[in-house]
């Protein structure tokens, strides 16, 4: 007798598929996915080596400080490549296919969100490599690596699904991969290159009420063992707030160009 699965083991197994082909599609596109991971890299050498020497910051070497952001930046860089595929499955009739098919609606869409995930894990690891060899030094402990990288997971979680909602409102696969572009530019106004107690006063408001700040200033006390405060708490919950956003705007989007 066969065996039938839940429907929350269906939706996990069904994400999984999708991810994997989500990832197979990536391998067979090497340029796009060189420059996903390679170019937050030479962003990270040309921060450190051309700026590090004149910037000031305080009691912080500059590539100590930067870092977390320029890790954002690279999350934000890469999920325009969900976008697109999103929008590219949306256009070209594979989406009909799987809407035929006895799959989780929302595991399409999980799919190219896991997929993303583990590609951005990679450029993030080759980021803090090219970091460390040009002279980042971290003193995180074993438990503030795991609280950065689950605080770091759920950021990609969060501004991949604002990227898969840019890939199902797009009409064509260019303007999904720039619709992102705000998420690159964000890290620019907020701590993540400069204190925003230099920044002009209106420009520092905003800066210091944005996710992305909450999100580099926890991840830098953690990756430099210095307290991280109630910003933490912050940072956490304007990822896990805008993750169950996201999602359930995507996931009605979705469903609506079906029904």
């Amino acid at each position: 007798m066969q065996t039938v699965k839940s429907p929350k083991i269906r939706v996990f197994s069904d994400s999984w598929v999708m991810s994997q082909r989500c990832l197979t599609t990536s391998l067979r596109n090497p340029d796009a996915l060189a420059t996903a991971i390679f170019v937050p890299a030479i962003v990270m050498l040309l921060f450190g080596l051309i700026f590090g020497n004149v910037m000031d910051v305080g009691d912080y070497n500059y590539i100590d400080f930067i870092v977390p952001g320029i890790i954002l930046q690279t999350v934000a860089q890469a999920v325009t490549a969900a976008a697109i595929s999103v929008n590219n499955d949306m256009n070209k009739g594979i989406a009909d296919r799987f809407r035929s098919m006895p799959i989780a609606k929302s595991a399409v869409l999980t799919g190219h969100v896991l997929a993303a995930v583990m590609r951005n894990i990679i450029a993030t690891a080759v980021v803090v490599g090219v970091a460390v060899s040009i002279g980042f030094r971290p003193r995180a402990g074993f438990a503030d690596w795991l609280l950065i990288a689950g605080l770091l997971i759920l950021y990609m979680l969060a501004v991949t699904w604002i990227a898969v909602i840019c890939g199902l409102a797009a009409k064509t696969p260019e303007s999904a991969g720039t619709m992102p572009f705000l998420l690159f530019v964000l890290p620019y106004i907020s701590s993540g290159f400069v204190p925003v107690e230099t920044m002009p006063r209106a420009l520092r408001w905003f800066a210091e009420n944005q996710p992305m700040t909450s999100i580099i200033d926890s991840t830098r006390a953690l990756m430099l063992d210095m307290p991280a405060g109630g910003g933490l708490r912050t940072a956490l919950l304007w990822s896990a707030g805008i993750i169950a956003v996201s999602f359930t705007v995507a996931v009605q989007i979705y469903k609506r160009k079906f029904s």
